[in-house]
C-alpha cells in the first residue's frame, strides 16, 4: 500500500517549512506539488530528501507554475507534457517500481471573464484541456494515477454555491464540460468522490476572505483520479482543511488518498 498526496503549495521556497511539516505530520509516500514558481535549481529539494523523500521528478520555471513529485518510494522520471504549447511546466510524470504512472498536473486557471474571445487564458485553459483529452485518446493510460491542481470544481457540491459560481471561472459548464471530456477520454475515476460520494467538499478557499473558516466559501479544484484497472484500490481519501490555517498557507490544502497495491 502507499499513500499519495497533491497540494498546490503557491511557492515551495516560500513554503518549505510548510512541506516539511506536512511530510512530519501526514508522511505519506508521495507528495506532488503544483504552482512551485523556481527553477529545479533553486527547489529546496535537498530538505526534503534529507527528510527520506530521496526520490524526486521535477519541472521547473522562474516565478511561475512549476510541478515536482517527492517520493519514499524509488520512482523513474516519466517525461511531460506540454499541453496547448505555452512553453509552461505544468505536467511531470512519474514511474513507481510496481509499473504504476503517476500523473502530475496544473491545468492553467482561465483569469476572470469566461470567454475565450476576450480573454486569452481562458482559451488557453479550454486548448489545455483539450490538449489533454486527446493525449489520454490517442494513449489510454493504465495503472496510472492521475492528482494535481485541475482549477476546475466540476460538481454542485464542489463549491459553495452552484447557483452564484455558474458565470465565475472553474465552475462555468464549458469547463465541467471539457473536463469531462478528460476524464472519459483517460478512463479516469475520481477517487476523492467514490471514497465521498455526497456532500460538500472544498480544498480552496480565496486570500481574498479573512473569514474564510467561517464563511466557508471554498471550491474542490484539487483532485485525485485513477484509471479503471486499479481504481478499486484507492481508499482513505481525505482533505486537509485545517492546513489552510497554518500560518502563511497556501489558498490550497493537500488531498491524499491511499491505494491498496504491492510496491
Amino acid at each position: 500500500m502507499f499513500t499519495v498526496a497533491t497540494w498546490n503549495i503557491n511557492s515551495i521556497r516560500l513554503r518549505a517549512g510548510l512541506v516539511a511539516r506536512l511530510l512530519t505530520e501526514q508522511a505519506p509516500d508521495i507528495l506532488c506539488l503544483q504552482e512551485c514558481k523556481s527553477p529545479v535549481d533553486k527547489m529546496p529539494l535537498q530538505l526534503f530528501h534529507d527528510m527520506g523523500y530521496r526520490w524526486s521528478v521535477v519541472r521547473g520555471q522562474r516565478g511561475y507554475n512549476g510541478v515536482a513529485i517527492l517520493s519514499r518510494l524509488p520512482i523513474a522520471d516519466a517525461g511531460d507534457r506540454d499541453h496547448a504549447r505555452l512553453g509552461h511546466a505544468r505536467h511531470v510524470a512519474a514511474r513507481l517500481g510496481n509499473g504504476v504512472t503517476i500523473h502530475n498536473f496544473y491545468v492553467p486557471a482561465g483569469g476572470d471573464v469566461p470567454d475565450r474571445a476576450v480573454n486569452e487564458k481562458f482559451g488557453q485553459k479550454l486548448d489545455y484541456l483539450t490538449d489533454m483529452r486527446d493525449a489520454f485518446r490517442a494513449d489510454p493510460p493504465a495503472r496510472s494515477i492521475l492528482v494535481g491542481d485541475l482549477n476546475i470544481a466540476p460538481r454542485e457540491d464542489d463549491v459553495w454555491s452552484h447557483r452564484q459560481l455558474l458565470k465565475i471561472v472553474s465552475h462555468t459548464p464549458v469547463e465541467v464540460a471539457h473536463l469531462t471530456d478528460v476524464m472519459d477520454a483517460g478512463g479516469w475515476v475520481d477517487i476523492t468522490r467514490q471514497d465521498i460520494p455526497a456532500g460538500p467538499l472544498f480544498s480552496w478557499w480565496s486570500y481574498r476572505n479573512r473569514e474564510w473558516d467561517l464563511s466557508d466559501r471554498g471550491r474542490r479544484l484539487d483532485h485525485v483520479w485513477a484509471t479503471r484497472d486499479i481504481a478499486a484500490a484507492g481508499h482513505a481519501s481525505r482533505i486537509l482543511r485545517p492546513v489552510r490555517g497554518w500560518d502563511g498557507p497556501s489558498d490550497h490544502v493537500p488531498v491524499l488518498a491511499a491505494f491498496d497495491l504491492p510496491v
